[in-house]
């Protein structure tokens, strides 16, 4: 009977756990998008979250892209020749790029480079009260740290997924053509053909949400981290962690609200 209440009382601690963390995050989110429209704004600030995250992560996500696109066009290639149907291969491609790795693995390397930065400069600020030295300088934390990257998140990641769709769909256009033996020009038809505006525009939108997730979870444990040195690195972990896990779990949720039918 005890060890039966001491169950329940550790799963009881567990969901109000984590129910006080999601209100908490629920609560800096609303703070941080409300700061966004209101002025005084930081142009300087957001600049600076542009180039941290859109214009330093484009190599990563590039390569990433290209890679992806080969690795995608090869495999389609052995399982679709049993079947006698290798000129669906462009459409594998641009589809498989532009509605779901596009977003996802571009998301998944933004989060692992920009959200460990984020997390890490902003807990050092905490722990060292230069974030109180804000403040005391009358200058709001939230909006100074907070809004500006999320709005540069939600900008940023989008124009990186475009580039890491064109990229995608040109590493299987090399492999395709040089290693399977395809015609330039009939793969191109077939990728242009089959290629819908609704499949871009779904993964730009992915990749918005995703981006405004990296920056809430950089920004979000980088703010109330505490305890120095080991504070820091624990809120850094906890950043790439929690971003990538939310950004697996939403892309199911806005792939099921944009294609389920």
């Amino acid at each position: 009977m005890t060890a039966a209440l001491d169950l329940l009382a550790t799963i009881g601690r567990f969901v109000l756990g984590a129910c006080q963390a999601t209100g908490q995050l629920t609560l800096f989110a609303l703070a941080g998008l409300s700061h966004v429209v209101r002025p005084p704004f930081y142009p300087r600030a957001f600049g600076r979250a542009m180039l941290e995250i859109g214009y330093l992560s484009l190599p990563v996500v590039a390569l990433t892209a290209v890679f992806t696109g080969m690795v995608l066009a090869l495999q389609s290639s052995t399982g679709l020749s049993r079947f006698s149907a290798d000129s669906a291969i462009a459409s594998l491609v641009v589809l498989s790029v532009t509605r779901e790795l596009g977003p996802v693995l571009g998301a998944l390397m933004v989060a692992g480079r920009v959200g460990a930065a984020m997390a890490a400069e902003i807990g050092t600020m905490r722990v060292t009260d230069q974030i109180d030295a804000l403040t005391t300088l009358q200058t709001n934390p939230m909006k100074y740290l907070v809004a500006p990257r999320l709005l540069a998140g939600l900008i940023a990641l989008p124009l990186l997924v475009l580039v890491a769709d064109i990229l995608g769909v040109l590493g299987g256009f090399i492999i395709a053509t040089l290693k399977l033996n395809f015609s330039a020009a009939t793969y191109l038809n077939n990728t242009i053909n089959f290629v819908q505006a609704d499949d871009v525009i779904s993964g730009l939108a992915k990749a918005a949400v995703f981006g405004f997730l990296i920056s809430l979870m950089g920004c979000y444990h980088g703010y109330n981290s505490k305890g120095g040195a080991q504070g820091v690195g624990a809120a850094t972990t906890a950043a790439v962690v929690t971003a990538s896990v939310l950004i697996l779990a939403f892309d199911y949720v806005l792939t099921e609200l944009f294609f389920a039918r």
